[in-house]
């Protein structure tokens, strides 16, 4: 565990965002599922998309990368022609979009495969896989008693109609809108309930329209699918990422000013709400050529329901908490099985620094502070949970001790370099562990 020691500085600067890890998986694996070579640039090679690779490399994909100048990757992916089983065990390690993602693509080969993975995501919910495991006659078993992962499967999906809770994860959704239109006849998936997260399944649609794939989006509740479709190689480019950028755009409106560059409102990705969500707040946010510029700002509390951009929970609450009133987030309770439960590890580790967070089921309260205090606090191994605190230490008044610093590896390897590049001051300690 790497722990560091972080003095507060108000942080101003220009940063290249990095790349949106949600289009990265898209679209490496519609690349690797298309038959002929693609080029797709500008790819942070995080621990989640080193995860992608490999699975989809499992799968007889071929992918060359090489680094960019800014230190992003450029990748060669030959795709799998065809789709066969190179090793029985796909490891995901901690990717949650991996896994959900590759699921539906292995069963479209008959080889048993052994599907794994990495702290919390053993345990992370697969109930609706299991529900079309049953309907479709797939084999599947867990291969240890007490968790869902290493997960064997074993069997074919078929042309037909998939029925599926919209209010689980998007990411099952997105496993069969790679898969279905690769069968021999058409298929329809049939949302039960209404669609959450629903700008995920804009992006996995629009991907897999740039790699040939026509699906027919019926109002968000149905989605038809062609049967006997195949992806078209081409190349592709990957957007900056509103997920990652919002810590850089709170860290605007918290401390100086902040150029966010590579940020694209015409984007699908839901977590360009970051940018209304400031505004509504009272932040001086604004387009600049080629991004965003964010200055200091007196916010206010209001209420977000995070229901469809989960993901910017930590960063709001640091917002929040140095916001006038009260912000309260609603329709999260999807946020506790994430790689934390990421409400009580939100409002436990803010709470250290001075923070007045109340949890309820399904969200947060979060009374407003001058500033934060100096502290001992933990990552809990989740990245957000990690760039979240390093921002609340622009308003701290003193030092913070952070513990696994390291879990940023998941998506931003690179975040505290990026965060001494605009003003940063951070050291490592060595506790003797």
């Amino acid at each position: 565990m790497r722990t560091i020691e972080i003095t507060p500085k108000l942080l101003t600067g220009s940063l290249e965002i990095p790349p949106s890890k949600s289009v990265s998986h898209r679209a490496i694996i519609s690349a690797a599922l298309a038959k002929g070579e693609s080029v797709i640039s500008n790819v942070l090679m995080s621990e989640d998309m080193i995860a992608t690779c490999d699975a989809m490399s499992a799968l007889g994909a071929s992918i060359e990368k090489q680094e960019e100048q800014n230190g992003r990757f450029t990748l060669t992916i030959k795709g799998c022609d065809p789709l066969a089983l190179k090793a029985e065990t796909i490891q995901c390690n901690e990717s949650g979009s991996t896994l959900r993602f590759i699921i539906p693509i292995v069963l479209l080969q008959p080889k048993r495969a052994v599907i794994t993975g990495k702290g919390r995501l053993v345990t992370r919910p697969m109930k609706p896989y299991y529900e079309i495991f049953a309907e479709k006659a797939i084999q599947y078993e867990h291969l240890n008693k007490e968790q869902d992962l290493p997960l064997a499967v074993e069997g074919s999906l078929t042309p037909g109609t998939y029925k599926i809770d919209g209010g689980v994860s998007s990411q099952f959704i997105t496993g069969l809108l790679f898969a279905l239109p690769l069968l021999a006849g058409d298929s329809v998936i049939e949302l039960t309930s209404k669609l959450e997260s629903k700008p995920y399944i804009d992006i996995t649609l629009d991907v897999l329209k740039h790699f040939g794939i026509a699906i027919v989006n019926e109002k968000d509740q149905r989605f038809l699918i062609k049967g006997n479709q195949a992806y078209a190689p081409g190349k592709y480019r990957v957007e900056g990422d509103f997920s990652q950028g919002a810590f850089w755009l709170a860290a605007g409106a918290i401390g100086k000013k902040m150029d966010c560059k590579d940020l694209d409102l015409s984007s699908f990705q839901g977590d360009k709400v970051m940018v209304d969500l400031i505004k509504q707040m009272g932040g001086d946010i604004s387009a600049e050529t080629g991004g965003l510029m964010v200055k200091k700002s007196e916010t206010r509390g209001i209420v977000i329901d995070v229901s469809q951009c989960p993901d910017l929970v930590p960063i709001l609450a640091v917002l929040g908490s140095l916001s006038k009133g009260t912000t309260t987030i609603i329709n999260g309770e999807r946020l506790r099985f994430k790689e934390s439960d990421r409400l009580m590890a939100t409002a436990l580790e803010l709470n250290k620094l001075g923070g007045n967070i109340e949890e309820t089921a399904d969200g947060l309260v979060i009374h407003g502070v001058d500033g934060f205090t100096g502290g001992h606090v933990q990552s809990h191994n989740d990245h957000r949970i990690a760039m979240a605190l390093a921002i609340a230490t622009i308003r701290a008044s003193g030092k913070i001790v952070l513990d696994g610093a390291e879990a940023v590896n998941k998506s931003y390897p690179h975040f505290w370099e990026d965060f001494k590049a605009v003003g940063g001051e951070w050291i490592g300690l060595d506790l003797g562990k």
